[in-house]
């Protein structure tokens, strides 16, 4: 078996890449170490390069359809991953799970309609129906035992007069992979709410050794016929640029309703690059994702250590899933406007802001540790230096 080597630097810099040529923009200084948008610095896997060079060498790129062989990569990789045994006609491409809530929204809802959220969430999550219109409706998650949790009570009341909710499973930012028996909640209060439920499961794939993804639609039947699940190999392999979603619709009625919608706007076909990589992906990556999630433990386990040891003050929610690291910086006592201030123009890191996920962020910050582990050390030890002034 090949061994991946995750240590290694890769130049990201004057590739149009979001998370390092942004960094003006976002940041108002390129001079930050870039730990924010959820893509890894790791190379995409040479499988998946090889199948696109591949692809490339054929020197015609002409219009594209779906391969037998991509159908059924994606299918044999949800039976054995998700336990879902399914058709493909309960299948349906799309571009990007954002755009892909968009869509649903557009398809269901109206402008003025109420659109359900747990918070602090991935700000996506809030931008989206609030750009489009709709109007959303935060019940805040609590944390209980290091983890998140949800408040049935409130999500019930909340849950009133929503048409649709929309729910990160695994939870982004705090990287909760919700049990069966809290989704089974969840769906039994959407089913009674009347309230479509959107499971974004892009970061199912990444959930870590010792814990286990259950897929929405797989808790009962109440969640299986009132809900749209969004699918990706894009942050698990590294290739959001390629753009290669699916969504799965089990329910006859919301299929016909949410496909006839996507097809009626041309939304039916991806890229040939799209298919090549994702093809490649579902078909030969899990011994590479697995090397990924040991090395990801590893830069996990070093950030709670180093913690611990020199900045105690600031507490981590340990992830269950993904490389993203939720910390609370609250103990510092600063407000968050300053906080982040200091983190970008003194500490020279650039991190997501917390309130970019919701009031509940307030004193929180995101961390991406998806990067070689130097980079990990780099980041905290710049933290570090910048807590003696604070």
């Amino acid at each position: 078996m090949m061994l991946y080597n995750f240590d290694e630097i890769v130049p990201r810099r004057g590739t149009s890449c979001v998370k390092h040529d942004m960094l003006n923009e976002v940041f108002g200084t390129d001079d930050v170490l870039p730990m924010w948008v959820a893509d890894m610095d790791f190379k995409t896997p040479d499988f998946i390069v090889e199948a696109v060079r591949k692809r490339c060498d054929h020197e015609v790129f002409g219009y594209t359809f779906a391969p037998e062989t991509y159908k059924m990569a994606v299918l044999n990789w949800m039976r054995e991953h998700y336990h879902i045994e399914t058709r493909w006609k309960n299948i349906h491409f799309i571009p990007g799970i954002v755009q892909g809530i968009a869509f649903v929204l557009q398809a269901f809802t109206n402008p003025g309609d109420k659109v359900l959220i747990t918070t602090p969430v991935y700000p996506p999550f809030i931008n989206v129906p609030h750009r489009s219109g709709r109007v959303f409706v935060s019940s805040p998650l609590k944390t209980v035992n290091g983890r998140f949790a949800l408040d049935y009570n409130d999500l019930e009341e909340k849950a009133k007069g929503c048409k649709v909710m929309i729910l990160a499973n695994p939870h982004n930012p705090g990287g909760t992979v919700w049990t069966k028996d809290e989704l089974q909640k969840i769906a039994e209060i959407c089913y009674r709410q009347n309230v479509l439920v959107i499971a974004d499961e892009i970061h199912a794939d990444l959930t870590l050794p010792g814990f286990t993804h259950t897929s929405f639609t797989t808790v009962s039947e109440e969640a299986l016929h009132n809900s749209i699940t969004f699918i990706a190999p894009s942050k698990t392999f590294n290739m959001a640029g390629l753009a290669s979603s699916v969504c799965y619709v089990p329910d006859a009625d919301i299929k016909k309703q949410f496909f006839g919608f996507l097809d009626a706007n041309e939304l039916s076909l991806g890229t040939l690059f799209a298919y090549v990589a994702a093809e490649a992906a579902f078909a030969h990556g899990d011994p590479w994702r697995l090397q990924l999630l040991d090395y990801l433990v590893g830069n996990i386990d070093f950030t709670e250590q180093y913690l611990q040891q020199n900045m105690p003050e600031i507490k981590m929610m340990r992830p269950e899933a993904s490389f993203l690291l939720w910390l609370d910086f609250r103990a510092w006592n600063i407000p968050h406007k300053e906080l982040v201030d200091k983190l970008i123009h003194e500490a020279k890191v650039g991190l997501n802001s917390g309130l970019d996920y919701g009031p509940d962020g307030d004193g929180f910050m995101r961390m991406n540790i998806g990067t070689p582990r130097a980079n990990v050390q780099e980041a905290l030890e710049r933290i570090r230096n910048l807590k003696g002034e604070c």
